[in-house]
């Protein structure tokens, strides 16, 4: 853990962990304290008490008495309201991650740990390869993220379960198992089950597949890097955070996996868009006859050369006219600038908002 931190350099002195009762994320919190304590570090253990089987309530107090007998500071959040009926194991990763991130950031906390492991990641990996995903999907778990303001932490992912349950045999201590996970109705427990299925038939191992995504992490991180540089020497949001625009040349010189995710990072701004639908978008820019194109609540429009991303407002012309020049009186730097109508409104809608 203590090369995950220094990798990254995370010099953080407080880090929350995420402690459910399983024999992964109780190693994890138990490793963590192990290891980083004696470097100044303060481990915060945070379990989440989802009600949704009788036994959650015992199974937060257990885990609460493992902690206070190692002297780990231990907070017990609550899933309140109704919940779902449906889709209940995303609602309830959802919400974990919900309480956890919304608890961290009202105590300052910067850097969150997670409990995924190696056959985690080997899950994740199938699963994504099952729902046809590209190389961003196939890259499965990163051992470190970015998540509503949060630093995700993964330092056992190249570590096999079974460790993790030696670890914790060695100390005597007890962990919960999830009735769950035995329940076939969900993909990720059929993967899991077919696992070893597919190591002694094919030869395919946990560690094979952990290596794959590793390699393709690699190539996304090259491409990403690629896209950054775009961002930096050719995307310009001068006018609005919400308003920006881009060289068309320059883009249309761009491989085809470039344009895409500079596309989908363009969007992210206001909403996530689905894959298939940015895929749509970059054929439409690519046409001819392409003038302008709506997506989510972008307006997308082709003017002088330039591919301008917008917010999508009702444009009222003789109000803007109007608008538009006194704003010019007040901000002159504008006045010479070749902008398309919708632009003008829009720089207008943000002016009346002080977004610039």
């Amino acid at each position: 853990m203590k090369e995950l931190l220094q990798k990254y350099n995370i010099e953080d002195k407080i880090i929350a962990a995420g402690v459910s009762g399983g024999a992964d994320s109780l190693a994890l919190v138990l490793m963590a304290n192990e290891q980083l304590a004696p470097l100044g570090k303060k481990i915060i253990a945070l379990t989440v008490d989802h009600g949704l089987r009788p036994s959650s309530a015992d199974e937060a107090a257990y885990v609460a008495q493992i902690m206070a007998q190692h002297n780990i500071e231990h907070h017990i959040l609550h899933w309140e309201g109704k919940k779902p009926t449906t889709g209940i194991e995303e609602a309830a990763r959802e919400a974990r991650f919900a309480l956890m991130s919304n608890w961290c950031q009202e105590n300052d906390v910067r850097c969150l740990m997670l409990a995924h492991h190696s056959q985690d990641q080997a899950e994740t990996f199938l699963m994504r390869l099952q729902r046809g995903s590209g190389l961003q999907g196939l890259c499965a778990i990163r051992e470190i993220a970015e998540r509503r303001g949060l630093l995700i932490l993964r330092p056992l992912l190249k570590m096999p379960p079974q460790e993790l349950q030696n670890y914790l045999q060695a100390r005597n201590i007890r962990w919960i198992e999830d009735e769950s996970n035995e329940d076939d109705r969900f993909l990720r427990n059929k993967i899991r089950h077919f696992l070893p299925v597919l190591e002694q038939n094919i030869g395919i191992s946990v560690a094979d597949i952990c290596h794959t995504a590793e390699r393709l992490q690699s190539a996304d991180d090259y491409i990403q890097s690629q896209v950054s540089h775009f961002f930096a020497t050719q995307v310009q949001s001068e006018y609005s955070a919400d308003i920006t625009c881009f060289d068309f040349d320059a883009y249309k010189s761009l491989h085809k996996e470039l344009q895409f995710r500079i596309l989908g990072a363009l969007l992210e701004k206001i909403y996530i868009p689905r894959a298939e639908n940015v895929l749509r978008l970059q054929q439409r820019l690519m046409e001819d006859s392409f003038k302008c194109a709506t997506l989510g609540k972008k307006e997308i429009l082709l003017y002088e050369g330039k591919i301008w991303l917008i917010p999508e407002l009702a444009v009222k012309q003789k109000t803007y006219r109007a608008e538009w020049k006194e704003f010019t009186t007040q901000n002159p730097q504008y006045k010479k600038q070749k902008l398309p109508p919708k632009v003008k409104f829009a720089i207008i809608h943000a002016w009346r908002k002080n977004d610039i």
